[in-house]
């Protein structure tokens, strides 16, 4: 039994708490764990910005979902009042969250999944700093590739005028971390998007400073990680990586080749 499966399992005890479905983030509908293992202490949190699916047996975000129109990404790129302050989720239980003495000495960064970037007012940013919206992320993909896949994405929003955004976390293996035997570190991160009239793909990049990555189909994504993001999309979208405007980063921190 891989570390995760087992971590999932010493978790059952947690039931979802149900909660108001939050507005769609896409048109291509809300969402869907594929992985019954993942449903074990979810609960929706909505943010009027982003939407999370959050974990108490992981202590962090299933997935942040987000809409980006041109003019929100315009705005964001324009808006310069970050917030910065990390909390905890008020909304959970100190026993189902991550706290800022979980990350504190670990050697990892808290990433956003909904990120600071995309928002446009200072509450909506507040409320981005939320644990609940953070995984551990390695500092040197953080900071490198994956910041700059995100001002990429927003780049999409301008040249097409709207993107559904989707991102995560993954955990494969058997050696995964754990910080202050709390808050499960993924073994990968990743970004999926849909784009209206253009298609839909996914970026995966491994949870290291020398990140590998891969963009891969919707369908691709779904099989690897357990969520599938875009779940109403047909196969013919679904199935395919669209031939978005060429993206890229430098060695080592690259979203790689499309496959």
């Amino acid at each position: 039994m891989s570390l995760i499966v087992t971590w999932l399992v010493l978790g059952a005890g947690a039931a979802p708490t149900v909660d108001p479905p939050c507005p769609p983030f896409s048109s291509g509908g809300r969402p869907v764990l594929r992985d019954d293992r993942l449903q074990k202490g979810t609960r929706q949190l909505c943010f009027s910005a982003f939407g999370v699916l959050h974990s108490s047996v992981t202590k962090s975000p299933l997935y942040s979902a987000e809409l980006l129109t041109r003019e929100s990404a315009r705005r964001a790129m324009a808006f310069d009042s970050r917030d910065n302050r990390f909390h905890p989720e008020p909304r959970l239980r100190p026993q189902d969250r991550a706290d800022l003495t979980d990350y504190a000495g670990s050697g990892f960064d808290r990433g956003h999944m909904a990120p600071s970037g995309d928002m446009t007012r200072l509450e909506d940013d507040y409320d981005s700093f939320s644990l609940a919206n953070m995984v551990p992320q390695a500092g040197g993909l953080n900071r490198s590739g994956w910041a700059a896949l995100e001002s990429y994405v927003r780049s999409l929003a301008v040249t097409f005028g709207t993107v559904h955004v989707v991102t995560g976390p993954a955990y494969k293996g058997a050696s995964l971390r754990v910080l202050n035997r709390r808050v499960l570190v993924p073994s990968h991160v990743w970004k999926a998007v849909f784009v209206p009239g253009q298609g839909a793909g996914a970026w995966i990049a491994t949870n290291e400073d020398a990140s590998r990555w891969d963009v891969v189909s919707i369908e691709t994504l779904s099989e690897r990680t357990g969520v599938d993001p875009f779940p109403d999309l047909p196969i013919a979208i679904r199935g395919r990586v669209p031939a978005f405007p060429v993206f890229g980063v430098g060695e080592g921190s690259s979203p790689g080749r499309q496959k």
